[in-house]
């Protein structure tokens, strides 16, 4: 009987845990960045403006006063993670039905028809995660004496469309001095 209850118990944490994880796909995981380079102002406006036209941004507003850039672009889902978030909701499925027909033995061969439901979690994440995206950037030169003069970008956007820009674009982290 231990055996049996912790195994039921694991079982409905995996399915709860299984839950949120597919909810979780679909979510904004926005953030702020701050990056440096040497560039000049102009060649780093056209380079900015050249990654952005080639991953099908286009600029929504333009405040030259606040120096910020506002860039807006539709992003795909993923048709690997679709495939995937179905596969994993498959097999938590099929593995809630093994423990539920062990628990009621009249409905056994019912329970794995439970497997049919697995793609809605690859429909879920299609239809959610396909969205408008907007990424600020603010551009403003940074003196620190003793150094060159710098510009200091400070990018908000998705976490994975700041990697991709920071790391096609080779810009450093900013770490102010006097920071550990």
């Amino acid at each position: 009987m231990p055996v049996l209850s912790s195994t039921v118990l694991l079982t409905a944490l995996m399915v709860i845990g299984l839950f949120f994880f597919i909810r979780a796909s679909t979510k904004d995981r926005i953030e702020v960045m701050r990056l440096v380079t040497q560039l000049p102002e102009e060649p780093l406006r056209e380079k900015i403006q050249q990654y952005f036209t080639q991953r099908a941004y286009r600029i929504a507003s333009v405040d030259a006063g606040e120096s910020l850039v506002t860039f807006e672009g539709w992003v795909r889902p993923s048709a690997f993670l679709a495939v995937f978030l179905t596969l994993i909701a498959a097999s938590g499925s099929f593995c809630a039905a093994l423990v539920l027909a062990y628990l009621f033995p009249a409905g056994a061969r019912f329970f794995p028809a439970l497997v049919v439901v697995a793609p809605v979690a690859g429909v879920f994440y299609w239809n959610k995660s396909g969205r408008q995206e907007r990424v600020a950037l603010r551009v403003e030169s940074l003196v620190v004496e003793g150094m060159p003069e710098q510009r200091l970008l400070t990018v908000t956007a998705h976490r994975d469309e700041l990697a991709e820009f920071r790391r096609a674009l080779g810009f450093r982290v900013f770490e102010p001095l006097g920071v550990e």
